[in-house]
């Protein structure tokens, strides 16, 4: 007969899921006794939940520890909210710890629970509902006990921040009977007095404390306030239907006053950053400015009437120049010409030619006379030589052969 043999790690693993596939083991509320309690220094808690009946072994990882309030001890009623699974290296289940109440929180717990679900679903968390808180708030409304820490906390950060803010102060009842009419009429008296923002919040505490903020009155009273709400309500582990609903959570009441009050030495500071960049860059460009102007000024310059009547006059001064060079190669050229002329007519001059020791004859009208047949006998003539002039009469005329 054949027989199926697993190992002890199928065994574990089959087991295993079997716990992951039940949907009651994955969401489970454990009431009990706290004992075996060891804080880790990993951070991950180890103990054990114990009741007159038998023990789990419990765990709640580092990443958890969000979901635990107060410092667990020996001894303490606890409800556990997690999931029971198997350890498979030890074959161990074991309930894995997500959130940790007192067992007298346990009622208001639940009753948290189910209306945080309900509004939910109603869409009163959804994003889209949500207003943007103003980046420059002058008047701040503020929902909160007259006496506490926290309208302490938020007058210091806002006179800090910024002194020219004004604070306006709901003094409501935040703790006990009558409280969340007191914060309901808080948020609408603010809403009608025209502030920019209002917070709403408290101290840190008990769930019993911090009740209030987890009704549903306050919760549709700060959903349908037309006004930006801040929650502030206790400390950074404490969660209320008002921080889902508000359009801003503020882990304390002074986050609260430092999302709320703009830093007013901040933008002091920027402004006077502005104010030097602002001066650098003007007298950048007035620089940028004056350079352009002196370059269109000399531009224009150049296109004034006197300096194109001066440009005029040094072209006719140019001109002038230029005709006197002209006329004086002329005269010179002239010369040179007329002084080869002279030489030419010094070559045939009869002067020159009596100073050689030559003379010329010429009759009484001024005829120069070359031939015989030019004169008679008994005629008058001038004889010309270097000195003077012979006055004389033809005797006789003999006539010969050219030489040549």
């Amino acid at each position: 007969m054949a027989r199926n043999v697993y190992t002890v790690k199928q065994v574990n693993s089959y087991i295993k899921n079997m716990f992951t596939q039940d949907f009651m083991l994955n969401r489970i509320y454990v009431k009990g006794e706290v004992s075996n309690c060891k804080y880790h220094t990993s951070g991950h808690i180890y103990f054990s939940l114990k009741d007159e009946s038998g023990t789990i072994a419990c765990v709640m990882f580092a990443g958890q520890r969000g979901g635990l309030s107060f410092h667990m001890s020996e001894g303490q009623q606890v409800i556990v909210l997690g999931s029971v699974n198997v350890y498979e290296k030890s074959g161990s289940y074991q309930l894995y710890a997500r959130e940790i109440r007192l067992d007298g929180e346990g009622v208001l717990y639940e009753k948290f629970q189910m209306l945080k679900q309900e509004l939910e679903e109603m869409g009163m968390f959804a994003p889209e509902y949500k207003k943007e808180i103003p980046g420059f708030a002058r008047r701040i409304g503020i929902v909160t006990a007259p006496t506490g820490a926290a309208i302490r906390d938020i007058m210091n950060i806002s006179a800090r921040r910024n002194p020219y803010v004004q604070l306006i102060l709901f003094p409501a009842q935040v703790q006990g009977e009558g409280a969340k009419e007191s914060i309901v009429r808080g948020i609408e008296m603010l809403e009608s007095h025209d502030v920019d923002v209002i917070i709403v919040g408290r101290g840190g505490g008990s769930i019993e404390d911090l009740w209030a903020f987890n009704e549903e009155e306050v919760a549709r009273a700060i959903f349908n306030c037309r006004v930006p709400v801040i929650s502030a309500v206790g400390h950074e582990t404490d969660t209320t239907i008002a921080d889902y609903v508000a359009d801003l959570r503020a882990p304390t009441p002074s986050a609260a006053a430092e999302l709320a009050v703009w830093d007013y030495r901040q933008y002091a500071a920027y402004l006077n950053e502005c104010q030097v960049r602002m001066k650098r860059t003007m007298m950048t460009q007035i620089r940028m400015k004056r350079l352009h102007a002196r370059d269109f000024q000399t531009r224009l310059s150049y296109q004034h009437p006197r300096y194109k009547l001066q440009e005029q006059q040094q072209r006719a001064v140019d001109l002038e120049e230029k005709l006197r060079d002209c006329m004086k190669e002329k005269v010179k050229d002239a010369r040179h010409r007329l002084a080869i002329q002279i030489e030419r007519m010094n070559g045939v001059s009869p002067v020159r030619k009596l100073n050689q020791g030559f003379s010329y004859v010429e009759d009484q009208d001024g005829r120069v006379i070359k031939k015989v047949s030019q004169v008679r006998k008994d005629q008058k003539f001038r004889i010309h030589v270097t000195d003077g002039v012979i006055h004389a009469s033809v005797d006789g005329v003999e006539k010969r052969e050219k030489l040549i």
